[in-house]
């Protein structure tokens, strides 16, 4: 019975005006601080809007916003790049705008740099019809590293770091970025909320301020 929920969760919550084969993205839990000690993955939060990406084998794309809204026609360059993978995928991924080498959430937001925008790709969901959500953490991203290995700065892979993630964070701050987020190394994908990802927000970070201002 246990085997049989878990497997369920896994395909559940699919939003009833979400396409076919969107998947309803993992969430983080917000924290004061990032956990420490061993099995965690460290990944800079980047200041965007979060992306599915829907690649087939024959070069089709589609975009897809967390609540499942269709936005393939936005950003040109992510799908022309997600055009060209080999095989079928899947991939969990934010959406920024780059001003000098820091996602740029105005300019994403004004819509004047769409052509420009690129994707930071964090995890894989599916790689050639085949489910990887049950796999662990550390399996979907080496998985999803060797699909992007040749691909340009328009899909960029999320690279993480193991050990300790205050130091780490306080390096984010100190370069004025959204935040962290940590994620169990062991930890299969699991739609909604997942105490396996937790998020540090940068208080000092635009992001932050706009929270913090209801804006």
């Amino acid at each position: 019975m246990r085997r049989m929920l878990s497997r369920a969760s896994y395909s559940r919550g699919r939003p009833k005006s979400a396409p076919l084969g969107f998947i309803r993205p993992c969430l983080h839990t917000v924290a004061t601080k990032p956990p420490i000690g061993p099995g965690w993955a460290h990944e800079v939060k980047h200041d965007g809007y979060r992306l599915q990406i829907h690649a087939k084998d024959d070069g089709r794309v589609r975009l897809y916003t967390m609540n499942g809204a269709e936005w393939t026609d936005r950003y040109p360059r992510i799908v022309a790049e997600a055009a060209r993978l080999k095989g079928a995928a899947i991939i969990d991924a934010e959406v920024i705008c780059e001003v000098d080498g820091i996602a740029d959430f105005d300019a994403l937001q004004g819509r004047t740099k769409d052509h420009e925008a690129i994707a930071v790709a964090f995890d894989l969901l599916k790689r050639d019809g085949e489910d990887l959500r049950p796999k662990p953490l550390s399996e979907r991203k080496a998985a999803l590293k060797r699909l992007l290995a040749r691909c340009s700065n328009a899909i960029q892979y999320v690279a993480h770091v193991e050990g300790d993630g205050p130091e780490m964070f306080a390096a984010v701050c100190n370069l004025g970025l959204e935040g962290l987020v940590s994620k169990r190394l062991a930890s299969p994908y699991s739609s909604g909320n997942s105490k396996a990802w937790i998020k540090t927000r940068n208080p000092k970070s635009p992001a932050f301020m706009r929270m913090s201002d209801g804006t």
